[in-house]
């Protein structure tokens, strides 16, 4: 069970529970300390979480006409963002930053996706290459960065790198935001201590930051503390985040040392990275809806799909909308992620991937159809259409009947939404 998964279970039976006294309380503590350890949260900040949630809803009481469950769920709620930290805005303005982390951390990745976060918002951006340990770290960063359109300086070859972090400084002195990207190993040895200072001292940072995989759980903790006390950090991004089971590493990270979660990694690809918004995490753990989120990642979905906004038009409903939508679809990440920003983050993984092989086989069967089919789908009743459109598929005729079965539920669905007025603007704005 991942931590999310755990919360919401917690949060579930105390619903039930007709009576909010001291022993209800005791017994939802159990549950909420039950899924925080489960999924790795460090044993000290969880004792001291439930701690705090039980005197909050001991000595208060819901205010009138709030359900038990939704009280207990905002002091949860708000306990849980004071324990990561704030939220972070990233600064737009000309900096050095230095990364290090450990061997696994997603640190050279990230340091591309940094680059291209801020180069995307204005500035000109560089990366250097100062890992000088592991083999083909030169050719992955040079590589990342070309993905990410920034500027990349390297010295294949040289094992000094704070040399190279001075010649790499001198390159790239025209750019606004310069990333060193430093050496990993298993653990924080005196060796990478002494190299770390040493590119730290050549390269005067404005901000050193620890990459620290979510999926190490507890781990994350200790190497914050290991690594504030070698080199004082001033932040941490958590990657693999894209899920709420991995939050447990970022809850201990968050509370290892004075440095916040100024970032998080969402996924591989390059855009996959965000500045980290306590509010929103803590939202997505408790299954709250994060439709803002929502509305921006279809928006830029539609963006990079290259979909003219007035083909996702709200007044209609037809396969060939349904096909531009399915593309837009393919363009925002995992099914897994989108459904959590509804808040419906509990479906069965089963039924995820099933609903997820059944949209990319709905998507060749639409694009099978001639234009008249797409805009009138009353046509695909017809046998000689549907055995014409399955063998130019590639697909059963079962399957083409399942995808006109499900429109036909959808577009029920769809026209009763739109004569909603808040949904209709809701649906405006995703099309915008």
């Amino acid at each position: 069970m991942d931590l999310g998964e755990g919360l919401r279970q917690a949060l579930a039976k105390i619903s039930r529970a007709t009576i909010i006294d001291a022993k209800t309380i005791r017994e939802f503590n159990k549950e909420l300390q039950k899924a925080m350890l489960t999924a790795d949260v460090e044993v000290p900040l969880v004792f001291s979480l439930t701690k705090n949630i039980e005197e909050k809803a001991l000595k208060s009481r819901p205010p009138a006409g709030l359900a038990p469950r939704d009280y207990i769920t905002n002091i949860v709620y708000d306990e849980l963002v004071k324990l990561v930290g704030k939220s972070y805005e990233p600064e737009l303005k000309k900096q050095r930053v230095l990364l290090m982390g450990l061997y696994g951390s997603g640190k050279t990745t990230t340091a591309a996706k940094l680059a291209k976060f801020y180069q995307d918002r204005g500035l000109s951006a560089g990366v250097i290459c100062c890992d000088v340990s592991r083999p083909a770290a030169y050719e992955q960063l040079e590589t990342l960065a070309k993905q990410a359109n920034v500027a990349f300086f390297g010295m294949k070859g040289e094992v000094d790198a704070a040399k190279i972090a001075k010649a790499g400084m001198e390159a790239l002195k025209d750019k606004q935001v310069v990333i060193c990207d430093t050496s990993g190993r298993n653990a924080l040895d005196p060796g990478l201590i002494s190299e770390l200072k040493s590119v730290n001292k050549v390269f005067e940072p404005d901000a050193k930051i620890l990459v620290v995989s979510a999926d190490i759980g507890q781990v994350a903790g200790r190497q914050t503390r290991e690594f504030d006390s070698a080199v004082k950090i001033s932040g941490v991004i958590v990657t693999k985040m894209d899920g709420s089971g991995k939050g447990g590493g970022a809850l201990s990270a968050a509370n290892a040392s004075q440095a916040h979660v100024l970032f998080i990694g969402t996924g591989e690809k390059m855009k996959d990275i965000e500045s980290f918004n306590s509010e929103k995490f803590i939202g997505s753990l408790l299954g709250i809806p994060d439709i803002g989120s929502l509305v921006e990642r279809v928006q830029s979905a539609v963006a990079e799909a290259g979909i003219n906004p007035e083909e996702v038009d709200i007044e209609k409903f037809n396969m060939d909308s349904f096909y531009t939508q399915l593309k837009a679809l393919n363009k925002m990440g995992p099914l897994k992620n989108v459904l959590g920003m509804m808040g419906m983050s509990d479906m069965p993984k089963d039924a995820v991937e099933k609903s997820e092989s059944k949209l990319a086989k709905y998507k060749i069967i639409i694009a099978s159809m001639t234009k008249s089919e797409r805009n009138n789908e009353r046509l695909l009743h017809e046998h000689s259409r549907i055995a014409r459109i399955a063998k130019g598929s590639g697909t059963s005729e079962q399957d083409v009947r399942e995808l006109v079965s499900d429109f036909n539920k959808m577009k029920k669905s769809f026209n009763l939404m739109k004569n909603d007025r808040n949904m209709k603007k809701f649906l405006a704005k995703m099309g915008a």
